[in-house]
């Protein structure tokens, strides 16, 4: 069996997913990695001795024995490495969001359709085992027609993670809608069975700016320590933060049904909470990975009484399983062109939908559409990008 190499655009940190594609024995092996970061070569070089690093990408795209690359740095470096990637002739795995507006994506979207190399995106929680299950039962009409759904998302690390680095500024990230949120609306969107067309959205920034800041010439901690908290006594925070660290957007969906996102990043405790409300009958997730439970009503009565209760156990590797399941898709999409559960145009409209919402908040929560998409563009992805 022919071996595939690999390249790592952001060799450690989120880039340690690559680390997944090694498998010589199967016929995939990782060759080389690009980071700009002198700590994250070394780590890469200390799990790949006969591996080469690159400082500047480009270097690394020129390489011809190269037949694929997983894009897993900053978001604001997505569309500018995935577009070169593509032109290059490699395959690409890239990281979520896509991009970091909507223009971006689809500069992506028609790179890739017009070189014709192969496009993959990393939303790992459509393969995490709750969000399956879930998927599972709405598929199986038990809770009838989905009408209308919401998720909450509590998120204690969000002053750690996303207000101490590159994330906290607009021009980097558009908004924690898109870096955060892109995951759970793209799983509203798979599990309700329809994209965002409209969204209104409200928003503020209401704590993280009070908190005391680290100076410009000084790296940003994003590491989670427990005694991070509460956030207005901790310190190191971005010297510019104007992104929002709660959101709230309402969409209205092409097919008919409605969705509620909620976002908080400086609350105690972290769990995505879905429910899915149709005709028969309501679902909802009690926690999302490891040991949860999926929880089912179609008969009238009390919260506290789910009519079916299916429980899953922890399952093995990062992001509750979802990982090495992801990783394992994105190998068979290459080598036997199997369809993966992600799709790079619900990652757009995921993103288009995260964008689009951050504009309603900022721009007196008015309803703003999202834009279409090209028809022969949604056809090739939609027909496994194989044109007819």
């Amino acid at each position: 069996m022919e071996t595939i190499k690999f390249g790592l655009i952001g060799a450690s940190r989120r880039g340690q997913n690559g680390w997944l594609l090694h498998d010589p024995e199967k016929g995939y092996e990782v060759v080389a990695g690009a980071d700009t970061y002198k700590k994250s070569q070394d780590e890469f070089l200390a799990k790949f001795p006969e591996a080469d690093i690159y400082e500047d990408y480009r270097d690394l795209l020129k390489r011809d024995d190269i037949d694929a690359v997983m894009i897993a740095t900053p978001d604001f470096c997505h569309e500018e490495q995935a577009i070169a990637a593509l032109k290059a002739g490699k395959a690409v795995f890239l990281e979520k969001p896509m991009a970091i507006t909507i223009e971006g994506c689809d500069r992506i979207l028609k790179t890739a359709y017009e070189t014709g190399s192969k496009l993959f995106l990393g939303h790992n929680m459509r393969y995490f085992a709750s969000i399956l299950k879930m998927k599972e039962i709405i598929d199986s009409g038990m809770i009838g027609e989905v009408q209308c759904g919401w998720c909450r998302h509590f998120i204690s690390y969000g002053g750690d993670a996303y207000f101490k680095d590159w994330h906290s500024e607009q021009q980097y990230s558009t908004g924690l809608l898109l870096q955060k949120g892109a995951h759970d609306i793209d799983v509203m969107h798979w599990l309700m069975g329809g994209y965002t067309k409209r969204v209104s959205g409200m928003g503020m920034l209401s704590v993280y700016d009070k908190c005391a800041r680290r100076s410009p010439e000084e790296r940003g901690d994003v590491n989670w320590y427990p005694n991070n908290y509460p956030p207005l006594e901790q310190t190191g925070f971005s010297p510019v933060i104007d992104v929002e660290d709660h959101n709230m957007i309402m969409m209205q969906l092409d097919n008919g049904s409605q969705a509620c996102y909620m976002q908080c990043h400086y609350a105690p405790d972290a769990e995505r909470n879905y429910t899915f409300i149709g005709t028969k009958g309501r679902v909802e997730n009690m926690g999302e990975a490891g040991e949860c439970e999926i929880h089912v009503w179609n008969r009238r009565g009390s919260r506290q009484n789910p009519d079916i209760i299916y429980k899953l156990y922890e399952m093995t590797g990062s992001h509750g399983g979802s990982d090495p399941l992801m990783i394992q898709a994105f190998l068979d999409f290459l080598r036997y062109g199997k369809r993966p559960n992600t799709n790079p145009i619900a990652s757009r409209n995921a993103v288009a939908a995260g964008v689009m919402g951050h504009y309603s908040m900022r721009n007196g929560n008015m309803p703003m559409d999202i834009p279409e998409l090209d028809k022969e563009i949604i056809e090739y992805f939609e027909n496994n990008q194989v044109k007819k």
